[in-house]
């Protein structure tokens, strides 16, 4: 019975929290609106069915849509002009692919509805993570709504730290956490896997799954549950249209003419060139019957057969398009400093697949800064992936990067994370550009190589190279499987899985799957993890071929950075009222100075003796100044006693008249004027931490005492050494 105008909750503790889930209260025009909690983090998940957008449709148009608000963290957007949320941010981005990537299988074949997914965050407690809770709520509002879907399905986070795993853990225990791993699925099987990881090996990430599948195991029944409570009628969904007699003919005619064409084709256009002269062949053969079928009919018809038939071979014959054995790597390429002016780049290709990945450094300055619903934060390490029409030779208008290149050029950025130096060792901002120039399969995980030989390139101190490969699967759907190593073509469109996995020699830094079945068991994915390891180490002897370790020294065109950690409560001084002290360094030497809240300066600058210079002002604005030391200072203001001299911007001592000269002078300024450069020396620093400087004991042959002596009728002064005669008394 349908109850949605009720208030229904069920509730489970999975693994040391509650969750909820409810329904009846909000968007009950929806088709299924779930809110789910986890502690005070809330989330409203809706699912609506449409009509088809055009009866001629051939694909199902999901759109999953995720709205992070500012509201539900207490802030205001940070803009002063524009206080609205506007377009989704990356992280909005990757998560609705996220939950697109593991509800998409479950729908039915064929299904051509509209279908939209809105998750809306409406409260976040800064310790769980909304994007696992709107992938469950997406998964219920899903099952309890008319759409047909083979659910259900739930979402669940794995940490581990100091060995032990934890399910759902909180902000502050991933960034203690070894393995970040998202996971959907049930119980017993999984269906899709999102992953970062500090080089674990492959049987700790099995051992992770399985912790992950438990937990989904709890949240699951709590989804039937709710279903059993308020779930709809599923609704009848509408089939891509199409005539199975004429795709059965067009097979019949086509199969011989496709088996003899892909006899002896092993690279990209080869195996297109075979598909089109076979739709050539049958297209002619059946032109003069009495309804021929259309075009587009016979292209469609063929290119499923070429699934079908790999999918056969493969599984009978371990034989693949191109020739290869399921273990084998495509031939692969590697070139680096391959452009001149660049600070790093490097050139990676694998079969018909070729990326170039460039490398530009830049201050700290350069930080791509972060304002979102979750965090503030300044972000070093930025990855950009761009995949242009013409790497797969079609024409189609640059519109910028769509979903689809945000997910991949954070799955490569993902992979690098680990092996980078410590921001303190290597305060560079790092922006990575792969440009896929041509692309038959897993272009991502060949960014993740051209990154790496680009980092080396420009010389990055990196711990590790890190290499990606895809992996992927046939089976027949009662038991019989095939892992396909570095997977192309058609093996990704028709195939089961696109898993990829990238990492070390050590071990797993990134994983990505999506499957196209309804889930997989631990033997599929130990076998693909273990022929991932034997091809990731294969990719990393290659590319050690050429660049095995990085440059020693950076590019002539890049900046240099000098680090210099003051005291925290020195940072005031540095700075100066209103910028005074750091602007001035900056004016003077043309350096960038950034400074972090724990006192760590960092210097940048393409020109050495600017930079010499500021470093060495900022060491001695910052130090604690010891008599006997020795200055180049600037008069700053004339006193009848003496000068005061600027030692650093901010720090000034002061030149007693008689510490001028050895004789006698009578009037300061008959030897000096404001702006006058002089050398000087520390002859004292009193208890009150005023500075006293000689001049004299800088000239030659000077063997005197340097001590300042006050004049008869002069005393010490609270504001100065000394200021001007005793009053009368």
């Amino acid at each position: 019975m349908n109850q949605t105008n009720t208030k229904v909750s069920v509730r489970a503790t999975v693994g040391s929290k509650e969750l909820t889930l409810s329904t009846g209260q909000l968007a009950k025009q929806a088709g299924g609106a779930v809110v789910a909690r986890l502690g005070d983090t809330v989330v409203l998940a809706t699912a609506t069915i449409g009509r088809p957008f055009s009866p001629d449709a051939d694909y199902m148009p999901l759109l999953v849509d995720y709205e992070e608000k500012f509201y539900a963290a207490g802030k205001i957007k940070g803009s002063r002009f524009i206080k609205r949320e506007g377009r989704p941010t990356d992280d909005a981005i990757l998560n609705a692919r996220l939950i697109d990537r593991a509800i998409r299988p479950l729908f039915p074949d064929n299904m051509i509805n509209d279908i939209q997914i809105v998750l809306t965050i409406l409260s976040y407690d800064g310790e769980n993570d909304p994007d696992v809770v709107s992938l469950t709520a997406a998964c219920a509002a899903i099952s309890i709504s008319d759409i047909p879907w083979n659910g259900p399905l739930a979402g669940v986070r794995v940490g581990q730290v100091d060995g032990q795993f934890i399910i759902n853990p909180t902000v502050v225990e991933r960034e203690k956490s070894t393995i970040d791993l998202i996971v959907a699925g049930t119980g017993d099987r999984i269906t899709m896997i999102e992953a970062g990881a500090q080089e674990v090996p492959e049987d700790v990430l099995l051992d992770a799954l399985e912790e992950a599948q438990r937990g989904l195991g709890m949240i699951t029944p709590l989804i039937d549950n709710l279903v059993a409570k308020v779930g709809k009628a599923k609704q009848e969904p509408t089939l891509f249209a199409r005539d199975e007699e004429a795709y059965k003919k067009i097979k019949e005619l086509a199969l011989p003419l496709l088996k003899e064409k892909l006899a002896n084709v092993s690279t990209k256009d080869e195996i297109g060139t075979a598909e089109r002269s076979t739709q050539e062949t049958v297209a002619e053969q059946l032109s003069s019957s009495a309804s021929p079928p259309e075009s587009k009919t016979i292209r469609e018809a063929i290119h499923e057969l070429h699934g079908e038939y790999q999918r056969e071979r493969i599984l009978k014959d371990d034989w693949r398009a191109d020739g290869r054995s399921l273990r084998d790597i495509r031939h692969i390429e590697v070139d680096v400093a391959v452009l001149p002016r660049t600070h790093g780049s490097g050139l990676f290709q694998r079969g018909d697949t070729q990326v170039l990945t460039t490398v530009t450094l830049g201050g700290p300055s350069d930080v791509l800064l972060l304002d979102t619903m979750e965090i503030e934060a300044k972000k070093r390490y930025i990855h950009y992936y761009n995949f242009p029409a013409f790497s797969v030779g079609e024409i189609k208008p640059a519109r910028g990067p769509g979903r689809r290149e945000i997910g991949h050029g954070a799955l490569a950025e993902r992979a690098l994370i680990p092996v980078l130096p410590e921001q303190e060792k290597w305060p560079y901002t790092m922006l990575l550009v792969s440009e896929v120039l041509e692309s038959h399969g897993s272009s991502s995980m060949a960014s993740v190589c051209g990154s790496t030989l680009a980092l080396m390139d420009a010389g990055v101190p990196i711990s590790k190279p890190v290499a990606g490969i895809a992996m992927g699967l046939m089976s027949d759907g009662q038991g019989t499987f095939k892992v396909l190593t570095d997977i192309a073509g058609i093996e990704d469109e028709k195939g089961d899985m696109d898993f990829k996995v990238a990492g070390t020699a050590d071990g797993i830094t990134a994983l990505q799957m999506d499957i196209k079945v309804t889930g997989l068991t631990r033997d599929i994915l130990s076998a693909a993890l273990s022929q991932a390891r034997e091809a990731r180490l294969n990719i990393l002897n290659e590319m050690a071929s050429v660049i095995a370790a990085p440059r020693h020294e950076l590019s002539p065109y890049a900046p240099r950075i000098e680090i210099i950690r003051i005291p925290v409560e020195k940072i005031g001084d540095l700075i100066g009222p209103k910028g005074k002290h750091i602007n001035a360094i900056i004016e003077e030497t043309g350096v960038e100075i950034d400074i972090e809240d724990d006192g760590l300066v960092s210097i940048t600058s393409t020109d050495p003796a600017a930079m010499a210079k500021a470093k060495e002002w900022v060491h001695n604005m910052t130090r604690e100044i010891q008599p006997g030391e020795r200055f180049e200072g600037k008069i700053t203001r004339l006193m009848d006693f003496g000068a005061f001299v600027e030692l650093v911007p901010g720090i000034e001592g002061m030149v007693h008249i008689s510490q001028f000269r050895e004789e006698r002078v009578e009037k300061i300024s008959d030897i000096a004027k404001v702006g006058d450069i002089i050398p000087v020396i520390v002859t004292e620093i009193d208890n009150m931490g005023r500075i006293n400087l000689s001049h004299k004991a800088t000239l030659p042959g000077y063997k005197g005492e340097t001590s300042p002596r006050p004049e008869r009728g002069r005393r010490p002064s609270r504001s100065g050494p000394f200021r001007g005669p005793r009053p009368p008394r």
